[in-house]
Formats: structure tokens, sequence, C-alpha cells
């Protein structure tokens, strides 16, 4: 390791423990830019739809990302539709991308989608409660709903289980980029790739 530069620049299982370890701190920090990160699936002709989330759950070992959404969005019926999907996420202070591919996994009225929604705050079950699903056409925008409560039948935990992950770090004296893949027993395979 060169004089400056942090293990992870030249060390592909540090770069990995990295990812994990910047994903496991967006959870719970509003203030992490990969706290939101982005979503793309397919939309009912095929074409790629793209979207903001929030970032609610990480869990390294089993490599399951968890964001919450309306189950009447686009969004909702796409992943229904095909399940595949990449997120994005990019921190321009740390000059570090990263995109996960895997599978989504809609969960609706079982015991994810009730934990989820309970350990919600009141603020963010409000997304929820709008009387009209998301892009729905509209006369004026809508009142402000002022019952959490109601918006549990639309709330959908999202989970995708990710296959690839790979990891781009931005730096003047030589950009790094790896990939990491595991196949459907589990055992990961890792590769420096040209930036």
């Amino acid at each position: 390791m060169k004089p400056g530069r942090p293990a992870f620049a030249d060390d592909i299982s540090a770069s990995l423990q990295e990812a994990f370890r910047l994903l496991a701190d967006a959870v719970p920090n509003r203030r992490n830019p990969l706290h939101t990160p982005t979503i793309a699936s397919l939309d009912g002709t095929g074409a790629p739809s793209l979207r903001t989330v929030v970032l609610r759950g990480f869990d390294a070992e089993a490599r399951r990302l968890r964001f919450h959404t309306d189950r009447r969005s686009d969004k909702a019926r796409g992943i229904a539709r095909d399940p595949r999907v990449m997120m994005h996420f990019y921190d321009a202070a740390l000059h570090i991308q990263l995109r996960v591919a895997g599978r989504a996994t809609l969960h609706l009225d079982d015991a994810v989608a009730d934990a989820a929604w309970e350990a919600s705050q009141c603020s963010s079950r409000m997304c929820y409660a709008a009387p009209d699903a998301s892009g729905t056409l509209v006369v004026a925008p809508p009142a402000a709903p002022k019952n959490s409560d109601i918006g549990r039948p639309h709330f959908a935990a999202v989970v995708i289980g990710f296959h690839r992950l790979e990891w781009l770090w931005l730096a003047a004296a030589g950009h790094q980029r790896a990939r990491f893949i595991w196949d459907e027993a589990g055992h990961l395979s890792s590769d420096w790739i040209a930036p």
C-alpha cells in the first residue's frame, strides 16, 4: 500500500469490506449519500425506469438490501412482473460508486412487511396514507393525509437479494474498480476490472 492511500485502494477484500461498511452506515445515517440510492427496474413496456428510494435495511451476511414502497406504485408493479433490479449508490465526497444487482421480492402482508411497518416513523407512514396511487392523474394536488394508520394496506417492503456488486473508487492517482459475484451456492468470485 502506498503512503496516504486507504487499504481498500489496493486490496480487493478490503474494498468489499469498505463497501459493506458504507452500506451498513447508510441505513441509520440520513446524512450519508448512500442512504438514498437510485433503483432501476423495468416498466410495463420493458423500458428501464429509475427512481430514488431510501435504504431501510442492509444485511451483509445474507446480502440483502431493503427499501419501502407503495404497493400501488409503478415500481411495485414492475418488480412483480420482473424482479431483476439494480441499485446505484454514489458518495461524491468519498469518490465511491457502488452498483448492486439482484432480485427483488415484494413483501405485502407478511412478517417482513409487518416488522418494517412497525419500525417506521409516523412521518414515513404518512407517505402511504394518500388516497390515490402514485402517478394517478388528479385535478389538484391532494391535501396531506392526517392519519398514518390508513397507509398500512398500501405499504410494501422490498427486499433485494443481491448476487453482484461493483465497486468504483475515483482517485487522481488512478481509479480502482472491482467486481464481486456470488454464485447460486453463495461462493464469491472477486476481480479487479478496468475502470
